[in-house]
């Protein structure tokens, strides 16, 4: 018999996860500005280092609690599924947590995260291409709704005099076509696995990437204080493993295309909380802009009316 499911409960998980991710892009902006402590007591984190530690601190904590609840044996996948864990390891999670956080540190937490959470249209229109989804109306006018909406964002429409950082844009494009990377090749995987499984060893692939880019010695040349190390294992859990158990939690008494949809609260959350927390505050052209990309993020995983297809996606790596 099914277990029972409560449709609020739910929300309400996955409606806290995106709030911890809305808090974790403002704890990196912060951490890259050194406006972490208010005495300074933090010098500025290198998005590099914020992302490998980020994976292998992550890759620790997750590895001892399966190990201990589900025992080693459990933990193995066949070759041929590792290889592809491998490749959405690197292409996926490490390259848009990379891609992302580069962003937030060359512009600001909106824009990176908005022009990131353009992954579902990127999805699309590879669905498109590749004669897997029909390119309705309503799938269209969302395309037409993003585009329109980034440019709002980054101020390429508007007679406003936003100057985005040009490495921070771009930074922040690759981190949703990493993301999307990541929906497109995650799905036949995630069809077969345990979540927590497949988010084990994309975390080992990213870790032992992150090993290659920046090895032990590179770091310890860093000379990084107890202070920075203390905030990276926290951060780490913020944004990984406390996130990700609500938001699989949620997946039990909701729909992955509905989980989805809540899950675009983060960016929501994320703006607010920086323009809170750091005063990165937009103007109203690109507040609209964002009220679009969000809308056609929506729109784009609604199901067809005629044809009930709709542009499934998989929970944020942020």
């Amino acid at each position: 018999m099914p277990a029972k499911t409560h449709p609020l409960r739910g929300y309400l998980y996955i409606a806290s996860a995106t709030f911890l991710w809305g808090i974790a892009a403002t704890l990196g902006r912060a951490a890259f500005t050194g406006r972490l402590l208010h005495n300074d007591v933090l010098r500025p984190i290198d998005p590099l280092i914020l992302s490998q530690s980020r994976a292998t601190f992550s890759l620790i904590v997750l590895l001892i609690m399966l190990a201990a609840t589900r025992g080693w044996s459990r933990l193995r996948l066949p070759p041929r599924d590792i290889a592809h864990t491998c490749l959405l390891g690197i292409l996926g999670v490490a390259a848009s947590n990379f891609f992302y956080y580069l962003a937030i540190q060359r512009t600001n937490v909106a824009t990176a995260i908005i022009l990131q959470y353009t992954a579902p249209v990127w999805v699309l229109l590879y669905m498109v291409a590749r004669g897997l989804q029909k390119p309705t109306a309503s799938r269209v006018s969302a395309v037409l709704f993003a585009v329109i909406g980034c440019a709002m964002v980054i101020g390429v429409i508007g007679p406003g005099k936003l100057r985005l950082d040009a490495v921070g844009v771009i930074a922040a494009t690759l981190a949703a076509f990493s993301f999307a990377f990541y929906n497109i090749g995650g799905h036949h995987i995630l069809a077969r696995y345990d979540r927590w499984i497949v988010l084990l060893w994309t975390l080992i692939a990213a870790s032992l990437f992150w090993l290659v880019v920046n090895p032990p010695w590179k770091i310890a040349a860093a000379h990084y204080s107890g202070s920075q190390w203390i905030f990276l294992l926290v951060f780490s859990l913020i944004s990984v493993l406390a996130p990700f158990s609500l938001y699989f939690a949620g997946l039990q008494h909701l729909e992955p295309t509905r989980a989805i949809v809540v899950s675009c609260l983060e960016p929501v959350f994320s703006i607010v909380i920086a323009a809170i927390a750091l005063k990165e505050l937009m103007g109203p052209l690109q507040t609209v802009g964002i009220v679009m990309v969000l809308a056609a993020i929506i729109l784009v995983q609604r199901p067809d009316r005629q044809t009930h297809e709709a542009v499934t996606f998989v929970e944020p790596m942020e």
